[in-house]
C-alpha cells in the first residue's frame, strides 16, 4: 500500500471519530493505534494534518484524536525522526494553548502527547515549552502543568532545565493573579522539587553527578517566601491546598539556616490549615515532610512547637475514620508518620502528653492515644524501650472501659506489647487476663453507648479481634512462650471465661506441642511450682462437659480434646495410648456432622464410653473418687447451661459407677440427693439419669440411698420447711417427689435386668405405688413415664416370659386412669402416649387380661386419642404434631400387641368391630384415624400371619365391604388408607389360600397404582379409580365371598357421605359385571335390594335399567339406532346410559357401530353457509345427522363390553373418525346447538363435549381404547396430539403423531387401516387429502411397514399423488419417501434413483411462493443421502448443490437451517473423493457459512458448525479441519472474533489464492439485512488482510474495499460502524 494509502485509510478513521456512540468511537481510536503500531510517523501525520485541516472540529473528539496519538507515542516516540517529532510537538503545543479558557480534557490531551515525545525528545519539547514561557508575560495554565508531568516522568532529563525555569517562573509568580495558574505553579513546584530530591538520591545514575542541593535552594527559598506568605493566605481552599502540598518537599530542599528560621512560622501556619480543610490529608503529609526537615537538620524549634503539635496531631488521630473515604484512612497514616518522626526525636515529652490522656472518660480521645501508642511501641522500639513501666501501668483505667472501640484498640496494643517484650515485665499478666476475657465476649452482646456519629464495632467483633490475637501471640511470638505456658491453664476452668475456651485451647495445643519438641520434662505441668492451676481432675471435667456442646464457640468440642490429648501426661501417665487412639475417633466423628445434623444423644454416649474406657485404663479407686469429688464441685458451674449440666449429672454417674468403694458411692449419691434444685427440670432429669448409670454397678447401694433419703431428716425437713409457705407447698414437695420417681424408673431402665427383676415390686413399684393418687400434672408424668421405663425393662429381660406380674392388672387399670383423666378436646402432655406404651409392655406380660379388660382398654385409648380435635396451625404447631405422632404410633403398638395375644380372623374382627364406629364417623378427622389404624393392624396381621392349614378367611367379605367405598371418602388421607386396607385384606386371603408371605400377586399389587387416581381432584377420576379398584376385588374374592361383600355394599349405597355411596353402586356394578354369572340363584335378592336402593338413591343407580333397552335392541336393532338418533344434541344422561347398553352384547354392538358409521357417511359432514357480508368467508356449520352419529358411537364405543366389537371393525372405526376429525376441524355447531353449548342444561351434559371436531376426536380416542390400543391413546396424550388434532394449525402434526403412535403400539392392525385409508386418497375434500397422506407419510418412517410387506404398496400409493394440486399433499409425500431412510434405511439403496428423482423435482417446484415444498425436499435429502449409492448421488450432486446456495441466506429461518445442514451433508457424502467442481462449491459456500455462525436464529447457528464440520475434509487442510474441530463442537460456547481469526490464518496459509474471491464474496454481505452478518462480513475480511501476505495484495481491489468500508461507517448499527472501523485498522498490513 502506498503512503497516500496508509493516510487515506488514516483519513477515514478519523472522518469516524465524531461517531456519537462510544462504542464505534472505542473502535476507531483502537483502529487508529493499530495503525500507528505499524506506521506510527505516517499515522501521526495524518491525524496531526487531519486536525490542522479540521480547524472547526469540536473540542472533545480533537481531545480524542490527541489521545490516540498519545497512545501510539507511549511506545513507538523512539521511532520518530526529529521532522516529525518537530511537527507533532507544534501540533500539541497550538492544541494546549489554542484557548485561554479551561477545557480539561482538550488540553490534557494535547500536554500529555508533549510528555510522551518528552521521553526522547526532551531538548526539543523544552525548546517549545521555554519559547512560551517567556520573562514578564503569564504562561498558558498548561504550560505549566506540562513542566510538572515532564519533571515526573522523565526526572534525569528535566532537572537540568529547573534553575532557568525558576529562574523565569520565579517573578512570575507575583504576577499571578488568578487562582488556577496559582494552583498550576505549585503543583510545577511541588513536582520539581520531589524530582530533585529522586536525581539527588540517585546521582550515581545521573548525567550530571555536580547537581548539588545548594543549586536549587535559593530559587526554591524564594518560591517559598510567595507561597507561604502570600497564596497560603487566599481564600480559595483548593489554593491552600495546593500550597500545602508543595511546601512539603519543598523544605526538605530549604538551606538548613533558612529553614530553622521559618520554623517558628511554618509549623503555625500549617497547623492552622486542620481548622480551614476538611480533606486534611495534605495537610498532614506536608507536615511530615516538614517534620522530617526539620529533624534533619537537628533544629530546636520544634522543642517549642512539640506541644501544639502534639495536640493538633492527636487531634486529628481521634478524627472518627469513615471506611468510605480514603483521604481519611491515608490522613491517618500520615499523621502516625508524625508521631513516629516525633517519638524518635522526643520519646519522652510524646508519652507525657499521651499517657495521661489514657484516663480521659471521652472514648474519641482515648481511642486514638491507644493508637498512637500502639504506632509508636512498634514504630519506635529502641525509643519506648526504657518507658515499658510506665506504659504498663497507664494501661490500668483503659482496660476497665466498656466501650467495643476502646477495647478493640485495647486489644491491639496488647499485641504490639507481645511482639516487643511488654508482657513479661511485671503487670504483664493483666493484659493477657483482659486479651482472654475478650475472647470470652458473648457475641451477641451489643456495645454500650455508641457514639451518635459513629459506626460502633459490635461485641463480636472484638471478640474475634481477641481471638485472632491470643493465637497469634501464642504461635507467632517465640518469647511469649513462656509467659503463657501453663498460665493459659488458670482460665480454663472459671465460668466466666467460658466463652473463651475455643481459642484457649487451640493456644494452649500449640503451646503444649512447641514444648514437646523441645523435650519432654519441659512440657510436663509442673502443679507444685503453679498453685493457681486447675487440677488435673478439674481439667479433665471441665474439657470433658463442654464436648457435649462440641460445636458451640466455634467448635470447643473438637479444640477441648486436642487439648485433653496433648495433656493426657499431665492428667495421668497411663492414658497415652488410650487417648491417643480414642480422641481422633471421636474427632472424625464431629468432622463428619454439622450443629443441626449432629446425633446428640449418640455423641453423648460416646464422650460417657471415652470416659469409662479413660476410667478403666487407670484403674485407680483412689484417682476416679477424686475425680467424681472434683464433678460434684462443678455441678454449680453449669447452673446456666442446662444441657452441659445434665451431662455432668451423667458423668458423675459413670464415675460413681466405676468407682469400687461404696462408701464413697453412697456419700455422693447422699449429697446430691440433698444438693439437687429440683425446681429445675435438667436437675431432676439429670439426677435420675445420674442414679440410673450408676445402678449399673451399685444396685443395691442406689436403691438403699433412695430408700435412706425418703426417710430422712432431710427429706422430712424440706417438706416441712414447704409446709410453712402454703402457697408453694405442694409444688415444691411434688418437685422432690417427682425426681424421685424418675430415679426409680431409670434405675430400674439401667440396673442389670436379672438383679432388677428380683427387687422390682418389692422396692421400685412398692415406692412408686404410693404417689398414683396425686392430682398434680408433672408428678402424674413422672409417674407414667416411670412406669413405662419399669414395664419395658420387665419386658426387656430375659426371663420376661416366665415372670408373673401380680400387680399387673392394678397397673393397667391405673394406667387407663391417668388416661381417662387427660383432656378429650386437647393433647398438652405426653401423659397418653407413656401410658399406652406403658400397657403396651404391660399387655405382653403374664397374666393375660380378661375379655371385658381388654375391650375396656381398647375402647378407652381410642376414645382418648379419636375424640381429639383436628391438629391445630399455631406457634407450637410442630411440637404439638409431633407429640400427636408419637401419641398415635403408642396407639397402634397398643391395639397390635393386643391383637398379638388372638391371632384369628376372628380376633381380627373384634378389633375393627371397635374401629368400625370411628371408621363411619361423621367427622372426617376420626375416619383418617380410624381408617389409619386399621391399616395398621392388618398389615401387622399380615405379616405375622401363620397359617398351619387351608382354612377360609370367613369374615373376607364383610370386612371388604366395610373398607372399600371408603376408597372416595371427602378426605384424600381416608382414601389412601381404604385401599390399604382392601390390599391387605387381599393378601390375607391368599395367605389362607395357601400362598406364601413373599408372593406377589399382579392383580392385588394394582391397588398400589390405582392410589394415584385416589388423589385427583375430579370425581369422574375418583370414581373411575373406584371401579378399577373393584375390577381387583372381584378376581381375587372367593365365591363363598361374595354375596356378603354385595349385601355389605348394599347397605353401603345408603352411607351420609355421598362420595362413598356413589362408590359402592359403582363397585357393586362392577362386582355384577364381571362376577354375576356366579349369582344365578342369588338374582332375585339382589335385585329387589337394587330397587329397592334406587328409590332411595338417585342417579348413579340408573344403569341398572340398561338392560332393558339392551334386550328391546336385540329385536329391533335399526329401530332403536334411529330412535335415539332422533333424541336432541346434546344427549342428557339417561340417553347416554341407554347407548352404552348397547354395548352391553358384542354381536349386537357391532350391528350398532356399522348402522352409525352408515350415518355418518349418508349426508356431507358440514355445509357452507356465507354471513351477510359480501366477500366474506363462508361459514362451515356441521351437519346434524353425522354429528349425532359420531356422539352416538362415542357412547357406544365408551361401554368396556364393546371392545369385540371394536376389534372386529377396527379399520373402519379408525379411518372413518380420523377422517370426520379432519374434516370437521374448524367446523362450527349450528346456531340452535351453541346456544344450548352456552347454557350448558346439565352437568351430565356437559361432560361430552358437542364441538364437532373434539367430538369426533374423544370418539375416537374411546375407540382406540376399547379397541385394545389403550398404548396409542396414552402416548398420545403425553405427547399433546390430541389437542394439536383438534386445531388446524396442528392438525397435521396430530395426525403424524397418531401414525407414529400406531406404528409403536398397533403395528398388525395397519395393513386393513392403510388398505381403507388408501381408498380415501382421492376424496373430494382436500383437508381429507392431506389428512390420509400425512398418516401413510409417517408410516413410512417405521420398519413395521417393511416388516408387514406394505412398504411397496406404500411407496406406490405416495408416488401417485406427486402430481397433486394441493401443496402440502406434495410437500407431505416428499416428506413420506424420506421417511424411508428412518423406517427401512436398507431399503433406500433399491429406490435410490426414484427418491432422489422425487427430492429433486421438490426443489424445482415452481407452484410453491413460500418454498415449503423446497423446504421438504432438502430435509429429506438430508436424510436420504448417507444412504442411497454413491454413483446415484453423484449424478446429481452438482446439482443440488448449486440449487441450494440460493437458500443459505433466504429470509426464512427454517429455509437457512435445512440447506445450510444440506450442503453439510453433501459434504460429507464426498469426503474422499471431492471433484474439483464440487470443491469449488465448497469454497463458494464457506463465507456464507462463516458468517451465519452469528446468524441471530439459533438452529441456523447450529447447522453451520456442523456444515463447516463436513466441509473441513473436503478443503485438504488438516489445521483448518482441527480448527472445525475444537471451535465448532455442538454445545460449547463460541468466541467467534478468536475462531474467525484462527481460521482466516489458515486459509491465507494455505489457499492464499483465494483471498480476492473471499473478500469479495464478504462484500456482498456488506449489504446483509441482517446486522449480525454486516458485521460480521467486515471483520472477516479484516482478519483476512491481516493474515495474507503482500505478494498476494493485488487480489485485493483496495479502493473498492475502502468504499465499501466507509460506507459501513454509515450504517445505522453501533456494532456494524465499529466492526467496519476495525477492519479499516487491519488494511496497515498492506502499507
Amino acid at each position: 500500500m502506498t503512503e497516500s494509502c496508509v493516510k487515506k485509510l488514516s483519513c477515514t478513521l478519523l472522518d469516524a471519530i465524531t461517531d456519537k456512540d462510544p462504542m464505534v468511537q472505542e473502535q476507531v481510536c483502537s483502529a487508529l493505534c493499530s495503525l500507528g503500531e505499524v506506521q506510527p510517523e505516517e499515522m501521526l501525520c495524518a491525524c496531526e494534518e487531519y486536525l490542522r485541516q479540521h480547524d472547526k472540529l469540536a473540542h472533545p473528539y480533537r481531545a480524542m484524536v490527541l489521545r490516540t496519538m498519545e497512545m501510539v507515542l507511549r511506545n513507538h516516540t523512539s521511532k520518530l525522526d526529529k521532522d516529525t517529532a518537530n511537527i507533532i510537538i507544534l501540533l500539541a503545543s497550538s492544541e494546549m494553548t489554542r484557548t485561554k479558557e479551561l477545557v480539561c480534557g482538550w488540553q490534557q490531551a494535547a500536554s500529555s502527547v508533549l510528555v510522551a515525545v518528552g521521553q526522547h525528545f526532551i531538548n526539543r519539547v523544552m525548546e517549545e515549552m521555554l519559547s512560551r514561557f517567556q520573562p514578564g508575560a503569564l504562561p498558558h495554565c498548561s504550560v505549566v502543568r506540562t513542566f510538572a508531568s515532564l519533571a515526573v516522568s522523565n526526572v534525569f532529563g528535566m532537572v537540568p532545565f529547573l534553575p532557568s525555569i525558576l529562574s523565569t517562573m520565579l517573578p512570575m509568580l507575583g504576577m499571578a493573579k488568578q487562582d488556577e495558574l496559582r494552583v498550576a505553579f505549585c503543583s510545577a513546584l511541588q513536582h520539581f522539587s520531589e524530582s530533585t530530591l529522586e536525581y539527588l538520591a540517585n546521582l550515581d545514575q545521573a548525567p550530571d553527578p555536580t547537581v548539588r542541593k545548594d543549586t536549587f535552594a535559593t530559587d526554591i527559598f524564594s518560591a517559598y517566601d510567595i507561597l507561604f506568605h502570600h497564596w497560603l493566605q487566599s481564600r480559595e481552599p483548593r489554593l491552600r491546598l495546593a500550597v500545602v502540598e508543595a511546601l512539603g518537599p519543598m523544605s526538605l530542599l530549604l538551606p538548613s539556616e533558612k529553614l530553622e528560621e521559618q520554623l517558628p512560622k511554618l509549623l503555625p501556619g500549617v497547623l492552622a490549615l486542620y481548622k480551614k480543610h476538611a480533606e486534611t490529608f495534605y495537610v498532614s503529609k506536608s507536615l511530615g515532610q516538614i517534620l522530617e526537615a526539620a529533624v534533619s537538620v537537628g533544629s530546636r524549634t520544634l522543642e517549642v512547637q512539640l506541644d501544639a503539635l502534639l495536640a493538633a496531631l492527636h487531634a486529628q488521630i481521634c478524627v472518627p475514620v469513615e471506611s468510605s473515604s480514603p483521604l481519611v484512612i491515608s490522613n491517618q497514616k500520615e499523621v502516625l508518620r508524625c508521631f513516629t518522626v516525633l517519638a524518635c526525636c522526643a520519646p519522652g515529652r510524646l508519652l507525657a502528653f499521651l499517657l495521661p490522656r489514657l484516663d480521659t472518660s471521652n472514648e474519641r480521645l482515648r481511642v486514638g492515644t491507644l493508637q498512637v501508642l500502639r504506632h509508636v511501641i512498634n514504630s519506635a522500639a529502641a525509643q519506648m524501650e526504657v518507658q515499658k513501666p510506665f506504659i504498663l501501668s497507664s494501661m490500668r483505667l483503659p482496660l476497665l472501659d466498656p466501650s467495643s472501640k476502646v477495647k478493640q484498640a485495647v486489644v491491639q496494643v496488647i499485641s504490639a506489647m507481645a511482639h516487643h517484650g511488654y508482657l513479661e515485665q511485671p503487670g504483664g499478666e493483666v493484659m493477657i487476663e483482659y486479651l482472654v476475657q475478650q475472647c470470652a465476649l458473648p457475641p451477641e452482646q451489643q456495645p454500650e453507648n455508641p457514639g451518635p456519629d459513629s459506626k460502633d464495632l459490635s461485641a463480636d467483633g472484638v471478640q474475634a479481634m481477641s481471638i485472632r490475637t491470643l493465637y497469634l501471640v501464642s504461635t507467632a511470638v517465640d518469647r511469649m512462650s513462656d509467659v503463657l505456658w501453663p498460665y493459659l491453664l488458670e482460665f480454663l476452668t472459671p465460668v466466666r471465661f467460658t466463652g473463651a475456651l475455643t481459642p484457649l485451647c487451640r493456644s494452649l495445643v500449640h503451646l503444649a506441642q512447641k514444648r514437646q519438641e523441645v523435650g519432654a520434662d519441659t512440657f510436663l505441668i509442673q502443679y507444685d511450682a503453679h498453685v493457681n492451676l486447675p487440677s488435673p481432675y478439674a481439667v479433665t471435667t471441665r474439657l470433658l462437659v463442654v464436648s457435649s456442646n462440641p460445636y458451640l464457640g466455634d467448635g470447643r468440642g473438637a479444640a477441648s480434646l486436642r487439648l485433653l490429648n496433648v495433656l493426657h501426661r499431665s492428667i495421668h501417665p497411663l492414658l497415652g495410648q488410650q487417648w491417643e487412639t480414642t480422641i481422633p475417633l471421636l474427632l472424625g466423628y464431629l468432622d463428619e456432622y454439622t450443629e443441626e445434623t449432629l446425633p446428640r444423644k449418640e455423641w453423648e454416649e460416646k464422650l460417657l464410653m471415652f470416659l469409662r474406657d479413660t476410667l478403666a485404663t487407670i484403674s485407680d479407686n483412689t484417682w476416679t473418687c477424686q475425680l467424681s469429688l472434683e464433678m460434684c464441685k462443678q455441678l454449680p458451674c453449669y447452673n446456666g447451661t442446662p444441657q452441659e449440666k445434665h451431662f455432668l449429672y451423667k458423668c458423675i454417674g459413670t464415675t460413681l459407677g466405676a468407682a469400687s468403694s461404696k462408701e464413697v458411692v453412697r456419700k455422693h449419691l447422699q449429697e446430691l440427693l440433698e444438693t439437687a434444685r429440683y425446681q429445675e427440670d435438667t436437675d431432676r432429669e439429670g439426677l435420675a439419669c445420674c442414679f440410673g448409670i450408676c445402678a449399673t454397678s451399685h444396685l443395691e447401694d442406689t436403691l438403699a440411698q433412695l430408700e435412706d433419703f425418703v426417710r430422712s431428716d432431710v427429706f422430712r425437713k424440706s417438706v416441712g420447711i414447704f409446709n410453712i409457705f402454703k402457697d408453694r407447698s405442694e409444688n415444691e414437695v411434688e418437685k422432690v417427689k417427682s425426681a424421685l420417681i424418675l430415679c426409680y424408673g431409670h434405675v430400674a431402665a439401667q440396673a442389670p435386668r436379672e438383679l432388677m427383676l428380683a427387687r422390682v415390686e418389692s422396692d421400685i413399684l412398692r415406692n412408686m405405688f404410693q404417689y398414683f393418687s396425686t392430682k398434680d400434672p408433672a408428678l402424674k408424668l413422672c409417674l407414667v413415664q416411670s412406669t413405662c421405663m419399669v414395664s419395658r425393662a420387665i419386658c426387656s429381660s430375659a426371663q420376661a416370659s416366665s415372670f408373673h406380674f401380680s400387680r399387673k392388672a392394678e397397673l393397667v387399670a391405673q394406667m387407663m386412669e391417668f388416661i381417662r383423666a387427660e383432656p378429650p378436646d386437647s393433647l398438652r402432655t405426653p401423659v397418653r402416649k407413656k401410658a399406652m406404651l406403658t400397657c403396651t409392655y404391660l399387655v405382653s406380660l403374664e397374666p393375660a387380661l380378661g375379655e371385658q379388660a381388654r375391650a375396656d382398654v381398647i375402647q378407652g385409648c381410642l376414645h382418648s386419642v379419636m375424640a381429639l380435635p383436628p391438629e391445630s396451625q399455631g406457634e407450637d404447631s410442630g411440637c404439638q404434631e409431633a407429640l400427636y405422632l408419637d401419641t398415635v404410633r403408642a396407639l397402634e403398638d397398643l391395639l397390635t400387641s393386643l391383637l398379638q395375644r388372638d391371632m384369628t380372623p376372628q380376633g381380627l374382627q373384634v378389633m375393627v368391630e371397635h374401629l368400625s364406629a370411628w371408621i363411619k364417623s361423621p367427622r372426617g378427622h376420626e375416619r383418617v384415624r380410624a381408617l389409619g389404624l386399621s391399616s395398621c393392624l392388618l398389615r401387622y396381621f399380615l405379616e405375622h400371619l401363620h397359617v398351619s392349614a387351608l382354612v377360609p378367611f370367613h369374615n373376607l367379605g364383610l370386612l371388604v365391604g366395610l373398607f372399600s367405598p371408603r376408597c372416595a371418602d371427602l378426605w384424600p388421607a381416608a382414601r389412601q388408607e381404604a385401599v390399604g386396607c382392601v390390599y391387605s385384606l387381599l393378601y390375607l386371603q391368599l395367605g389362607y389360600e395357601g400362598f406364601s408371605r413373599d408372593y406377589r400377586d399382579d392383580t392385588a399389587e394394582r391397588l398400589l397404582t390405582l392410589k394415584d387416581g385416589l388423589m385427583h381432584p375430579d370425581p369422574a377420576v375418583l370414581f373411575h379409580t373406584c371401579h378399577s379398584i373393584a375390577q381387583v376385588i372381584a378376581k381375587r374374592l372367593p365365591a363363598d365371598q361374595l354375596i356378603s361383600l354385595l349385601l355389605t355394599m348394599f347397605e353401603g349405597l345408603g352411607d351420609p357421605d355421598k362420595n362413598c355411596s356413589q362408590a359402592a353402586s359403582v363397585m357393586v356394578n362392577c362386582l355384577l359385571q364381571e362376577r354375576g354369572s356366579a349369582l344365578l340363584e342369588k338374582v332375585p335378592e339382589i335385585v329387589s335390594v337394587l330397587r329397592s336402593k334406587l328409590q332411595e338413591t338417585q342417579e348413579h343407580i340408573l344403569p341398572a335399567t340398561q338392560h332393558s333397552v339392551y334386550l328391546l335392541a336385540s329385536q329391533h336393532c335399526a329401530a332403536v339406532v334411529s330412535s335415539l338418533l332422533g333424541s336432541p344434541l346434546p344427549f342428557d344422561s339417561h340417553t347416554c346410559m341407554l347407548w352404552r347398553a348397547l354395548a352391553v352384547e358384542p354381536s349386537l354392538a357391532t350391528q350398532v357401530l356399522g348402522l352409525l358409521l352408515e350415518k355418518m357417511g349418508r349426508d356431507v359432514p358440514f355445509k357452507e353457509s356465507r354471513a351477510f357480508l359480501l366477500g366474506s368467508t363462508p361459514d362451515r356449520v356441521a351437519t346434524l345427522l353425522p354429528l349425532s352419529a359420531t356422539c352416538a358411537l362415542h357412547e357406544v364405543v365408551s361401554a368396556p363390553a364393546s371392545g369385540p366389537a371394536v376389534l372386529e371393525l377396527y379399520p373402519q372405526l379408525f379411518v372413518a373418525l380420523l377422517l370426520r376429525v379432519s374434516c370437521t376441524v374448524g367446523v362450527q355447531l349450528p346456531r340452535n346447538l351453541q346456544a344450548k353449548e352456552r347454557r350448558g342444561t346439565s352437568p351430565a351434559q356437559a361432560s361430552r363435549n358437542l364441538k364437532p371436531c373434539s367430538s369426533a376426536v374423544d370418539a375416537l380416542q374411546a375407540m382406540l381404547l376399547r379397541g385394545g390400543s389403550e398404548d396409542v391413546m396414552q402416548d398420545m396424550e403425553l405427547e399433546g396430539g390430541w389437542e394439536l388434532l383438534r386445531t388446524s394449525a396442528g392438525h397435521e402434526e396430530g395426525t403424524t403423531r397418531l401414525a407414529r403412535a400406531m406404528t409403536k403400539y398397533a403395528g398388525p392392525r395397519l395393513p386393513l387401516v392403510m388398505k381403507a385409508l388408501i381408498g380415501t386418497q382421492n376424496s373430494a375434500y382436500e383437508i381429507q387429502r392431506v389428512t390420509s397422506t400425512a398418516f401413510l407419510a409417517e408410516l413410512l418412517s417405521s420398519n413395521v411397514v417393511n416388516d408387514l410387506m406394505l412398504l411397496e404398496s406404500l411407496l406406490d400409493s405416495l408416488a401417485a399423488r406427486q402430481k397433486d394440486s394441493c401443496a402440502s399433499v406434495r410437500r407431505l409425500v416428499l416428506r413420506g419417501l424420506a421417511n424411508l431412510a428412518s423406517g427401512s434405511p436398507d431399503k433406500v439403496r433399491a429406490h435410490g434413483p426414484q427418491l432422489l428423482t422425487a427430492m429433486i423435482s421438490g426443489l424445482d417446484d415452481g407452484d410453491d411462493p413460500h418454498s415449503l415444498v423446497a423446504l421438504e425436499a432438502m430435509v429429506g435429502l438430508s436424510r436420504l443421502l448417507p444412504l442411497v449409492e454413491p454413483w446415484d448421488l453423484h449424478s446429481v450432486l452438482l446439482h443440488v448443490a448449486i440449487r441450494v446456495r440460493p437458500f443459505f441466506d433466504s429470509e426464512k429461518m427454517e429455509v437457512r437451517t435445512a440447506s445450510i445442514r444440506l450442503f453439510g451433508h453433501l459434504n460429507k457424502a464426498c469426503h474422499g473423493d471431492c471433484e474439483d467442481v464440487f470443491l469449488d462449491q465448497v469454497v463458494s459456500g464457506l463465507v456464507p457459512l462463516l458468517l451465519h455462525l452469528q446468524d441471530s436464529q439459533a438452529p441456523v447457528a447450529s447447522a453451520c458448525r456442523f456444515a463447516l464440520h463436513m466441509c473441513g475434509p473436503n478443503l485438504e487442510c488438516e489445521e483448518l479441519s482441527a480448527t472445525f474441530q475444537k471451535h465448532l463442537q455442538e454445545g460449547r460456547g463460541l468466541h467467534f472474533g478468536e475462531f474467525l481469526n484462527t481460521t482466516c490464518k489458515h486459509l491465507m496459509r494455505h489457499f492464499p489464492d483465494l483471498l480476492g474471491r473471499l473478500v469479495s464474496t464478504n462484500l456482498f454481505y456488506f449489504k446483509s439485512n441482517w446486522e449480525d452478518i454486516r458485521a460480521a462480513a467486515p471483520m472477516f475480511t479484516g482478519f483476512l488482510v491481516l493474515h495474507a501476505e503482500l505478494r498476494h495484495r493485488p487480489q485485493v481491489d483496495l479502493e473498492q474495499l475502502l468504499v465499501a468500508l466507509q460506507l459501513l461507517l454509515k450504517d445505522p448499527a453501533p456494532a456494524v460502524r465499529a466492526k467496519a472501523a476495525e477492519a479499516l485498522g487491519r488494511l496497515v498490513k498492506f502499507a
